[in-house]
C-alpha cells in the first residue's frame, strides 16, 4: 500500500488570525515553470498580481525560501502566500466566549460575523479573532453557522482532535437546539417535524426543496406568542439534519418565514456594506453532547436575546442592539 507523504508545515505565521494559503502542484500537467501554473490556478488574481507577488518575494517554498517566477514546475511541490486582505468593515458586536478549555473552545457568535474566512470576510470572521484574542493560532472551527445567524460555535483547539469533534456533527451526535422570531399563525398545526430535499447550487444565493428522498429534518416547535407587535412568535428549531439554510427554508415553506430574512421567501436588494440593522431572527440556542475526548457531558446555551422578541419597535424602527443585550 502506498504510504501517504505527509504535508509539510507551513514556512509561513498567521497574519491577523488568518492562515496562509497552501498550494500543492498537481501530480501532472504541462506548465514549464511554478509561476504558469499559478497564473492559470489564480486566473482570477490576474497575471499582474500574480507577477508581484514573486517580485514581492512573497511566494515562499516549503524551506521558507521565496519562489523564484521562473522555478521549474515540480508535480506535487507545495508553495505558500498570504493572500491581500479585503477592506472589511468591523463587525461592531463582540465574539463572547462561554467556555474554554484544553480541549475546546465555545462561543457566542453575533449576528454578521462569518464563522470562518470566505470571500470577503477573512479577518473579520470569529476564527480569525478569537485565534488574536485568545492567542490560539492553532484554534479550528468544528463547525459553521451562517453568517446572519448568531449563537454557539464550537471551536477545536488541538489540530489532532479536530476530527473527533466534527464527527459529533457528521454523526449526528451531538443536539442543537436554535430560537427564531417569526409571524404566529394559529392554522398552523404545531409541534411539528418538517422533511423535505433541499439542494444548494454553487453560485445561487438560495437554496431550494426539490422532489425526493428527504435530506433535510426540523422539529418545530411554538414556543410563545400572545399581544405582541407585528403579530410575532417566537419558536423552539431542532434540526436533525444540516443542510445549507435548512432551518430558514423550512419555515418559509411553512409560511413562517424567519423575520429579517433577506432570502425566503423572497430574495431582497442587497443592503449596503455596515449595515448591522434589523439582524436575521435566527439564534443559536444551545448544544448539547458527549465529548467524545473526555467523555464529559457537555451542555452550553447562548445569553442573547432575539431583539425582535425584546423589542420590536427598536427592530423595526432600524436599531441594532450592542454586546449589552446580545442583538
Amino acid at each position: 500500500m502506498r504510504r501517504k507523504t505527509p504535508t509539510p508545515p507551513s514556512p509561513l505565521p498567521q497574519r491577523h488570525g488568518v492562515d496562509p494559503v497552501r498550494v500543492r502542484l498537481p501530480a501532472e500537467g504541462t506548465w514549464c515553470t511554478v509561476r504558469a501554473h499559478l497564473v492559470e490556478r489564480l486566473s482570477g488574481a490576474g497575471a499582474g498580481v500574480v507577477d508581484g507577488m514573486f517580485d514581492a518575494g512573497r511566494i515562499i517554498g516549503a524551506d521558507g525560501r521565496p519562489v523564484a517566477a521562473d522555478a521549474p514546475f515540480v508535480p506535487g511541490m507545495y508553495v505558500w502566500f498570504h493572500r491581500d486582505l479585503p477592506d472589511e468593515v468591523p463587525v461592531p458586536f463582540p465574539v463572547r466566549v462561554v467556555h474554554r478549555d484544553e480541549h475546546i473552545v465555545v462561543a457566542d457568535k453575533p449576528h454578521f460575523l462569518a464563522t470562518t474566512p470566505r470571500g470577503g470576510h477573512v479577518a473579520e470572521t470569529a476564527l480569525a479573532r478569537l485565534r488574536r484574542e485568545l492567542d490560539l493560532p492553532e484554534l479550528t472551527a468544528a463547525h459553521r453557522l451562517d453568517r446572519l445567524t448568531a449563537g454557539l460555535v464550537l471551536f477545536t483547539v488541538r489540530p489532532e482532535e479536530r476530527g473527533a469533534y466534527q464527527t459529533l456533527f457528521r454523526d449526528r451526535r451531538i443536539r442543537k437546539e436554535y430560537e427564531a422570531v417569526a409571524p404566529y399563525d394559529p392554522a398552523l398545526a404545531l409541534p411539528r417535524t418538517v422533511r423535505s430535499r433541499i439542494v444548494k447550487e454553487r453560485g445561487v444565493l438560495t437554496a431550494r426543496e426539490v422532489p425526493g428522498e428527504p435530506n433535510a429534518v426540523s422539529r418545530v416547535e411554538l414556543v410563545e406568542h400572545g399581544e405582541r407587535p407585528g403579530g410575532l412568535a417566537r419558536y423552539r428549531l431542532a434540526p436533525a439534519t444540516g443542510q445549507t439554510h435548512q432551518l430558514r427554508v423550512h419555515m418559509s415553506t411553512l409560511g413562517v418565514p424567519i423575520l429579517g430574512d433577506p432570502l425566503y421567501p423572497e430574495v431582497t436588494a442587497p443592503v449596503p456594506v455596515g449595515d448591522f440593522r434589523r439582524p436575521l431572527q435566527l439564534l443559536a440556542r444551545s448544544l448539547e453532547f458527549t465529548d467524545p475526548v473526555t467523555g464529559a457531558e457537555r451542555r452550553f446555551r447562548s445569553g442573547r436575546v432575539l431583539a425582535a422578541w425584546a423589542s420590536y419597535d427598536r427592530w423595526a424602527a432600524g436599531g441594532y442592539d450592542g454586546p449589552s443585550d446580545g442583538q
